[in-house]
């Protein structure tokens, strides 16, 4: 009876351990949450002014110097630190535009990849064969080995799980979607958020409700692949529709967001609808 008794015992303690740890963690990342929301809320003369968005990797073709390929890779110029948001499929291909366009990879002081996929993280090794001690973020899902191989490189690895501050105004959305995990990057502006995607394999309207609900914030660009090539014209029209509703001011669709897409949009947003390829570059007078 005894031995019953302080098995019971045990048992509720160890339960009472278990819930003690399951609120202490909830508790911190309600309290990190609070953080995030509080810094997305300072006044706009602390936020991101002047930005640069340049399209390195596209297979969309924009300027006769550069090569398209299929992939996607934009620099970011303007935050607090030099953002590099994927990689193309191709290093030799991303490093020759890169060359072309007078970007130095040295410069290049954090690298934010999307999703594992080879079209865009395929330019990854030769990008850190060229410069060390760059801190990548790549999702928690991301393969032991190619984060392995990153670091072997003389890189730093951040695995992003929940949503997460990459340096000043500007963040990750954190690992979203099922099937194919994906983060996009919100640059907090003076003007409103930027919202960058690789694919948007979660669905590209389902990005820019997460970035509005993390930020609290109107969108006023939203650009990269959306990952609409396979979709019907009445599906696209839904899409296109949906970001309108979602107070989306600029649209800048490129990669794999198919022609068709890419022709509904321009419909829709006319003056506002901004033509990418690889070499295009964003300036925040263009979304003036």
């Amino acid at each position: 009876m005894a031995r019953s008794t302080t098995f019971i015992i045990l048992i509720l303690l160890a339960v009472g351990v278990v819930l003690w740890v399951t609120i202490s963690l909830t508790s911190e990342r309600s309290r990190k949450e609070q953080i995030m929301h509080a810094e997305s809320e300072r006044p706009s003369a602390h936020l991101i002014a002047s930005l640069d968005m340049v399209i390195v990797y596209d297979n969309n073709p924009h300027r006769e110097d550069l090569e398209p390929a299929w992939g996607f890779a934009c620099l970011v110029r303007g935050s607090e630190k030099t953002i590099l948001f994927d990689t193309g499929g191709d290093g030799s291909i991303l490093l020759a535009n890169m060359k072309e366009l007078g970007i130095d990879p040295d410069e290049i002081e954090v690298v934010v990849l999307s999703h594992i996929h080879e079209d865009h993280t395929g330019g990854l090794r030769a990008l850190l064969d060229e410069k060390s001690g760059m801190t990548v973020y790549s999702l928690a899902s991301f393969p032991r080995r190619f984060k392995a191989d990153v670091e072997t490189r003389g890189a730093s690895i951040v695995e992003v799980d929940r949503h997460a501050k990459i340096c000043e105004n500007v963040y990750s959305t954190g690992e979203l979607g099922t099937r194919v995990k994906e983060q996009a990057l919100i640059i907090h502006t003076a003007r409103g958020l930027i919202v960058m995607t690789g694919c948007a394999h979660p669905g590209i309207v389902h990005v820019v409700e997460r970035a509005k609900d993390l930020i609290g914030e109107d969108v006023l660009l939203v650009i990269g692949g959306f990952h609409l090539g396979p979709a019907s014209s009445a599906e696209i029209e839904g899409i296109v529709a949906s970001i309108r509703e979602l107070g989306v001011r600029y649209i800048a669709p490129c990669h794999c967001s198919g022609d068709a897409a890419r022709e509904l949009f321009h419909d829709e947003y006319e003056e506002n609808y901004i033509e990418v390829g690889v070499g295009s570059i964003i300036t925040m007078e263009d979304l003036s």
